[in-house]
């Protein structure tokens, strides 16, 4: 039987893809059970994806499935962050109205400069500082591994995203708990709250979660704000690369930052697409759950590549750190619904 040039094509495919398929599946596999576990028993998906990886941490260690989980945790990761974009529209920022869109752009941008500066009082790398002020400032998890993939790597890089993802996970869930807590002893309206819900925590999900907690005014408004923070993902993305592309000019290297990746053109464009009511809720359904299973995915990639031992060496300072930047970007939002009064 003769072999044609299309069945050789495809059968070369077809090997070459075979190392990608094995580590890809692995992640994929966590990411399932995670979710399982998250929908039917509780906690944050995202945290159960990074533990359950960092358990089979040897798998990325030989050579059968490194190389599926090197593409899950970039390119799969990159897909997730991109589809992002199919959650928000233009008009959904214009509801809100001047001030509370003032307040999440000044807040971002003071709790990013804060990090930094927090990062060199404790003896951190600016790196880590700049990593984690983005994520708490902006979407947490998804955040942390955008801003990441535009970064410098370096040794620390992986084991910089890994702390950042657990540390904004975890301050997230608590503040899903606390922050209605403190709306309520606070007495704040329902717009109010929602401001503030919004403004502060940091995953969507706990956003909702929280919101709704209160009122179905505060989660609609919460989440709005939330959205708005979100969109702060595409400048900060942009700023980081302006950043890192001038250090690496400065120290003469040759290696450059793309001046625009992909996944960031494909969130934006989503963003327009989106705004115009060009995808049909179901489509938009689907990009949604898609975009959340890239990330979840990515997630468990990631703990494979970092081992408990090299998390063990880091200490309490990034964990301080952290817990700094969410205090203040507490206290800035809080400070400007209770004096401006937003949402009165």
């Amino acid at each position: 039987m003769k072999t044609t040039l299309f069945d050789t094509s495809l059968a070369e495919r077809f090997v070459r893809a075979r190392p990608i398929g094995r580590g890809l599946l692995v992640c994929v596999t966590i990411a399932l059970a995670t979710t399982f576990i998250a929908d039917h028993y509780g906690g944050p998906t995202l945290l159960y994806a990074l533990l359950f990886g960092m358990s089979l941490h040897f798998l990325s260690e030989e050579g059968r499935c490194r190389e599926g989980i090197e593409f899950a945790s970039r390119t799969v990761l990159r897909l997730g962050v991109a589809l992002l974009g199919a959650r928000m529209t233009l008009a959904q920022v214009g509801d809100l109205g001047v001030g509370p869109v003032l307040t999440v752009v000044a807040a971002v941008a003071l709790v990013i400069a804060m990090g930094s500066v927090l990062a060199r009082l404790l003896g951190l790398d600016r790196d880590l500082g700049l990593l984690t002020g983005g994520a708490v400032a902006i979407c947490g998890a998804s955040a942390a591994l955008a801003l990441s993939a535009v970064m410098p790597r370096h040794e620390n890089h992986e084991r910089n995203t890994i702390l950042t993802v657990v540390g904004v996970t975890t301050l997230s869930t608590m503040a899903m708990v606390t922050y209605p807590l403190i709306a309520g002893a606070l007495e704040l309206a329902n717009a109010q709250a929602g401001i503030f819900l919004g403004g502060t925590i940091h995953d969507v999900a706990q956003v909702v979660g929280a919101g709704y907690m209160i009122s179905e005014q505060t989660g609609d408004i919460s989440t709005l704000v939330k959205l708005v923070r979100v969109a702060m993902l595409v400048p900060a993305v942009m700023v980081f690369m302006w950043l890192f592309r001038a250090s690496r000019q400065e120290e003469g290297a040759s290696t450059k930052v793309p001046m625009l990746p992909g996944f960031l053109v494909g969130f934006v464009v989503l963003v327009l697409v989106n705004s115009m009511g060009l995808i049909p809720e179901a489509m938009n359904e689907g990009m949604s759950t898609l975009s959340r299973w890239c990330l979840v995915t990515a997630i468990a990639a990631l703990g494979i590549k970092t081992s408990f031992q090299k998390l063990a060496v880091v200490g309490w300072k990034p964990v301080i750190l952290m817990a700094l930047e969410t205090l203040f970007l507490l206290v800035v939002v809080l400070g400007v619904v209770m004096v401006a009064g937003l949402g009165t």
